[in-house]
């Protein structure tokens, strides 16, 4: 396989490494606190460190990547010297599939060609009414809410749950909703724990952690397997009227928009790269589910929070939202008016990136500044710690929307910010998350004020940015 022009040859000056304890490296700091000890790495050795982890044997190197333009060159420029073939993301695979997320080479080129039509942003403003309609009933519920008090952190991952799964799954979204809130949190701590291990017993052991673990994805895939047959059984009942010439309506095509995004995957196909079978379908939508809540969950809790935190920039932000929208719903349209909530946003995502930490395996040796990465390390990227890099982000731990004005934008290089990831595997859902994002919060701003009751929210890498504690936030009514 060709991996570029970056041999490598010099080997550059020797990588820094961080001290840890005597046989075990740095096995319990990455444990206890990983995001405070990549934090303590850079500031402590630079862009470019060394982390052993384990006892000799068994024991992990990372070589961990904290400049713009080292993640630029490992996501981007040197991406083909840089696969997901860590395990950590094995452990995902196995457990959520083979999809957009987890697949590589031609399977991901392939999935990426059939699925790259679904996400165009035309299609994506077609779901702006379904975002709507989901934070109404979440404003519509915090009315009753005990003492005036809510928990952003729960009540965000509800509603972006209910968003990406009506959108997925359409009338099927009860079902499908509840059976993740159940399941994804089994599943999700299991594969965290297998994926940090050095080492693990196999999956089909029956002991109390795989057996819980293989019940929840039982029960996981059991209602995607059930929705996704009748999906295509509905379609193949459809084509064969079409083709009978029964006449009537059949229903609207596959890409008539607000149709469900199962429904347009179960369609989505062409000359070269086929369709989708059932077990590809399932990929899919497993990964969606994850990675389509998770993340703009984590963007949504962690912006009103820092909103409830700094009353100044959220009057200023609902000043812009009442001018923008007055009292109408907002829209696909409306994204592009309403910089400042936007700016804020991003520097909510700046400060808390719904994917902290991002892993790679290099395949050959890549000079990365003075510095070579061997071939074989496993590499960390970490917007975590990027997104703080003291280089580029003056007083790297304030709260301060006007660091994504257009200007200040223009003037960082293009990876001192990457929530979405980026390269040739940017995250296809973006405009989706900031649609969402954006819309949830110009409506949940303009109908309640916020004021944080638990002021410092714990935090620490899972798949996604996970919080280790209540975010909870008092609300008062604006709207009577």
């Amino acid at each position: 396989m060709s991996v570029g022009t970056n041999s490598g040859a010099d080997t550059g000056k020797a990588v820094p490494g961080l001290a840890g304890v005597p046989l075990l490296g740095s096995l319990f700091d990455l444990k206890s606190d990983s995001l405070g000890t990549y934090l303590r790495a850079q500031h402590q050795h630079g862009d470019l460190v060394r982390i052993t982890a384990g006892p000799p044997g068994m024991r992990a190197e990372l070589y961990c990547v904290f400049s713009p333009a080292g993640a630029q060159q490992v996501l981007a420029s040197d991406a083909a010297r840089f696969r997901k073939d860590n395990h950590f993301y094995q452990e995902v695979r196995e457990s959520f599939g083979n999809g957009l997320l987890t697949s590589q080479d031609e399977d991901y080129l392939r999935q990426r060609r059939l699925v790259q039509p679904l996400f165009t942003r035309r299609r994506v403003d077609g779901y702006a009414e379904v975002i709507a309609a989901e934070t109404a009933s979440v404003l519509t519920a915090w009315g009753e809410a005990p003492g005036g008090i809510v928990d952003v952190s729960d009540e965000m991952t509800h509603l972006a749950l209910r968003a990406v799964a009506r959108i997925l799954f359409g009338t099927d979204v009860e079902a499908t909703a509840d059976v993740v809130t159940g399941c994804f949190p089994v599943i999700t701590e299991y594969v965290l724990r297998r994926g940090y291990s050095p080492a693990n017993i196999p999956r089909d052991w029956p002991t109390p952690g795989n057996r819980r673990a293989a019940a929840a994805l039982d029960e996981l895939y059991g209602v995607c397997d059930r929705i996704i047959a009748e999906r295509r059984r509905a379609g193949a009942e459809a084509g064969a009227r079409a083709e009978a010439g029964a006449g009537g309506d059949t229903g609207a095509g596959a890409g008539a928009p607000g149709e469900d995004l199962l429904t347009l995957l179960a369609g989505a196909r062409s000359s070269d790269d086929g369709e989708f079978d059932a077990a590809e379908l399932r990929d899919q939508v497993l990964i969606f589910l994850l990675a389509g809540h998770e993340t703009t969950a984590t963007s949504l809790c962690f912006a009103l929070h820092l909103l409830a935190r700094h009353p100044e920039e959220q009057s200023r932000a609902r000043e812009e939202i009442s001018r923008v929208l007055g009292d109408r719903t907002p829209g696909a349209a409306d994204l592009d008016r309403l910089p400042y909530l936007t700016q804020v946003l991003k520097e909510a995502m700046r400060l808390y990136p719904a994917a902290p930490v991002i892993g790679r395996k290099a395949v050959a040796d890549t000079r990365i500044g003075e510095h070579t990465v061997p071939a074989g390390a496993d590499v960390i990227l970490a917007p975590w710690v990027t997104h703080r890099h003291p280089d580029y982000w003056p007083d790297p731990d304030r709260f301060d929307p006007e660091r994504f004005t257009p200007e200040a934008e223009a003037g960082r290089p293009r990876y001192a910010w990457f929530p979405f990831g980026g390269g040739p595997r940017a995250c296809i859902g973006q405009h989706f998350s900031m649609l969402e994002s954006v819309m949830a919060l110009a409506m949940i701003l303009r109908a309640y004020e916020f004021e944080a009751v638990d002021t410092e929210i714990p935090v620490r890498a899972g798949i996604t940015l996970q919080t280790n504690g209540p975010a909870r936030c008092r609300i008062r009514r604006l709207d009577g």
